[in-house]
């Protein structure tokens, strides 16, 4: 009995062997007959790999060919997912912490001894949040798990050293040199250039979607100025390279010749630093005798909508986002109240107060309300009839002229020098017999001069600005549009708002005959070798409909201002310059006489013969327009023109 046992047992134990064996040979079959092919190809791909190799990021000139963005090289740390040890993660993304002194997640303030250095990117809201740290980083690469993610740009020297000889004790980790924008011009042309940093997170699908493209999730993208709008232009072809890795993933050889990566193209923008930098500081002078907290000055050649000028303040410097901007700085810039990261050249929407009188102007000579020898009279204050009650005194609104005693009787042209109010709201709105022109159609003449409409301007951001009309009011607020609403329109009060580059080229256009053009920020686009791959070719919107004699006497109404009217400290040595002045009430704290605060415009183009340059000046509660916007129009145009000009 026992004996038969044993055998029994023995017998199972052969059986047990024998299929053991069995499937031993079976699954090595499988694993080199079957499935071998496919391990080989699987070995093959973790012991050779393409990798990218970014292309140099076009640079960026001003008109005269002076760098302002540029590319110098720098360390970058990388983690291929693929190359993490299984078990040991954490060790890897705690020494690297300590090394970087970044922290492991966005929600950990990091190792070491030195505090973490939060960084931010844009957000979906067009706010900013935490930039994903190590771990968040590795987990969204892991799709694409060969391909380095980066974790920290901009690494010392010293420090990529380090982490380059600890390479053993770091499996997965790569250090690699990369180019890395620099931006020479710092604060001066910001809102211009933009800056570029990684992807932000809600956008990496659609960057990798594109077409023809060859984007990583982790690759630096333009992201605000013209880094953003010449993204396509800028970033070059990335090359690539065959290379063969041990088993931490460090490049040990490399199999055959690169594909050479290439450069992208260059800019050329219309901008003019020197004019730039003189706009700036007359600006910034201005301001602080106003007590202005943010201003603008723009400059164009109104022959071609090239903006030889662009200055928005506050401004800020774009080198503080590469490779992330800290949470100190972020927190300064996006806690101040006059928004320095907009650039409210182009994105401010404000009224224009009467540098819109040239638009009311036009389009009360084009339409036939008023010619170039008839009178109107401004007492100083007239009475608008109630709109159901026309007959009820009492029930009549109050319009005054900013010259309280009144300008008596004037023709267009001196009512344009002089800056009437009651002449331009009887022209648009009508007083007695007198029919003016009517909501619509200075609604109409607002669009044709640009007024309410985006530019197209090649920079993001541009706001629409407003040229209201009944629907939009009834919408807004449920109230029917009365004729006091077209007297204050008409004048560049009440609802209308414009954005300061569309008042410059609404006067660009009366300038230069009658033509809206599209206003453009770069002049040329260029390949590395100097070849010029897009010329500068002006863009038409639309010839306004005026005729040119309509064109002429509105521009001899902003001869006179300057001459003898409102305008007369936009004066400068040698030069015929033509303005429109513009004093813009807001809501806001009245003074002891009861008066809102204003803004300050002024609008000019000179020579008056033959245009050259258009400018707008807008100083954000900074008062009259002639005595705190002209100036520093003047100090422009003495600086363009090279003419001695003196406060």
């Amino acid at each position: 009995m026992e004996s038969q046992q044993r055998n029994i047992k023995v017998i199972i134990f052969k059986g047990f062997v024998v299929a053991s064996f069995a499937l031993l040979v079976f699954q090595s079959w499988q694993l080199q007959i079957v499935q071998g092919e496919q391990y080989l190809e699987r070995a093959g791909r973790n012991r050779f790999r393409l990798r990218s190799i970014d292309a140099a990021r076009g640079v960026i000139y001003d008109r005269k060919g002076r760098l302002l963005a540029g590319n110098m090289p720098s360390f970058t740390v990388s983690i291929v997912p693929a190359d993490l040890p299984d078990e040991d993660q954490d060790y890897v993304f705690q020494w690297l912490s300590t090394l970087l002194q970044t922290p492991i997640s966005s929600h950990d303030r990091g190792a070491g001894e030195l505090p973490a250095v939060d960084r931010h990117y844009p957000s979906e809201s067009g706010g900013y949040q935490p930039e994903p740290q190590m771990m968040e980083l590795v987990q969204a690469g892991r799709a694409t798990p060969l391909t380095p993610v980066t974790i920290r740009s901009n690494v010392p020297r010293d420090l990529a050293f380090t982490i380059e000889e600890e390479r053993l004790q770091l499996p997965g980790v790569i250090v690699q040199i990369e180019p890395l924008r620099e931006y020479l011009s710092t604060t001066l042309v910001s809102h211009v250039i933009g800056y570029v940093g990684h992807i932000p997170e809600q956008e990496v699908e659609s960057y990798l979607d594109r077409r023809d493209a060859d984007y990583d999730a982790n690759d630096i993208v333009g992201l605000t100025g013209v880094e953003l709008t010449f993204e396509d232009q800028l970033r070059g072809r990335k090359g690539q390279r065959h290379i063969e890795v041990d088993v931490t993933g460090r490049e040990v050889g490399i199999i055959g010749g690169p594909l050479e990566p290439v450069a992208g193209h260059n800019l050329v923008l219309t901008i003019d630093v020197d004019l730039q930098s003189v706009a700036q500081e007359a600006l910034q002078k201005a301001m602080v005798e106003a007590d202005s907290e943010s201003a603008v000055a723009i400059a164009m050649d109104p022959k071609t909508g090239e903006i030889l000028a662009m200055v928005s303040l506050p401004t800020y410097d774009n080198n503080l986002f590469v490779g992330g901007i800290s949470e100190e700085d972020y927190a300064q810039l996006s806690e101040d109240p006059h928004h320095p990261l907009v650039n409210h050249a182009i994105s401010g929407q404000y009224p224009p107060g009467s540098t819109f009188k040239i638009v009311t102007a036009a389009a009360g000579l084009e339409q036939g309300i008023v010619s170039r020898t008839s009178l109107l009279f401004c007492p100083g204050t007239i009475w608008i009839p109630h709109r159901f009650a026309p007959d009820d005194p009492e029930l009549a609104q109050p319009f005054n002229c900013w010259a309280r005693d009144g300008h008596r009787s004037l023709s267009i042209v001196e009512a344009i020098a002089q800056s009437c109010d009651i002449y331009f709201g009887m022209v648009a709105g009508g007083h007695g017999k007198f029919e003016g022109l009517g909501q619509e159609a200075l609604h109409n003449y607002g669009l044709y001069f640009g007024v309410g409409r985006p530019t197209g301007i090649d920079l993001p951001g541009e706001s629409a600005g407003l040229v209201p009309d009944e629907t939009w009011k009834r919408l807004t607020y449920g109230e029917t549009w009365v004729t006091g609403d077209t007297y204050n329109a008409a004048i560049g009060q009440g609802f209308i708002l414009a954005t300061p580059l569309q008042i410059l080229n609404a006067t660009a256009a009366v300038a230069n005959g009658g033509s809206l053009y599209r206003p453009q920020i770069v002049r040329e686009i260029r390949d590395t070798d100097g070849n010029v791959v897009r010329p500068f070719s002006p863009r038409l919107i639309r010839k306004l409909p005026v005729s040119d004699e309509t064109i002429a006497i509105v521009r001899q109404g902003m001869r006179g201002a300057v001459t003898h009217g409102t305008a007369w400290e936009g004066r400068i040595g040698g030069v015929a310059v033509a303005g429109k002045t513009g004093t813009a009430e807001y809501p806001g704290q009245r003074d002891w006489e009861g008066n809102l605060p204003t803004h300050a415009w002024f609008t000019a183009f000179a020579p008056f013969d033959d245009p050259q340059i258009a400018v707008v000046v807008f100083v954000e509660g900074g008062g009259e327009g002639s005595m705190v916007a002209a100036p520093v129009a003047a100090e422009i145009l003495s600086h363009y023109f090279n003419v001695q000009w003196s406060e």
